[in-house]
């Protein structure tokens, strides 16, 4: 891969500020800020195929905020909440065709709550309840 800076490393040689890599093929891997050598705000990451991977937000080299992640056929993977890199809050999780594989809430990476899990083909497979 090939990089682009634009602000140079730290004094400590961490990466810092906008970055950009780029695949062989000329494709876009990546581009989002660094600070001190840990990603920082809003990042998205490419397939080498040129679809999103996932885009979503780092608060110290950890996910933080609202993110979603894509297979690498451009469907979404999952939508949900980081809070200190664990799922939290509302989450949603897809079958690679598109369809609803499960929703439900994590509490600090936990499931709790009601959750309901789907087949494939879209059928409701399970409903259950997490404490």
């Amino acid at each position: 891969m090939n990089s682009t800076n634009i602000t140079p490393y730290n004094e400590k040689g961490e990466r810092h500020g906008y970055w950009e890599e780029y695949f062989s093929n000329g494709q876009l891997a990546y581009k989002g800020n660094y600070v001190n050598g840990n990603r920082h705000g809003y990042w998205e990451v490419y397939w080498e195929n040129g679809q999103l991977s996932y885009k979503g937000n780092f608060v110290n080299g950890k996910r933080d905020g609202y993110w979603e992640d894509y297979y690498f056929n451009g469907q979404l993977s999952y939508k949900g909440n980081y809070v200190n890199d664990k799922a939290h809050g509302s989450w949603e999780q897809y079958w690679s065709n598109g369809q609803l594989q499960y929703k439900g809430n994590y509490v600090n990476g936990n499931e709790h709550g009601y959750w309901e899990y789907y087949y494939s083909n879209g059928k409701l497979e399970e409903k259950t309840y997490y404490i």
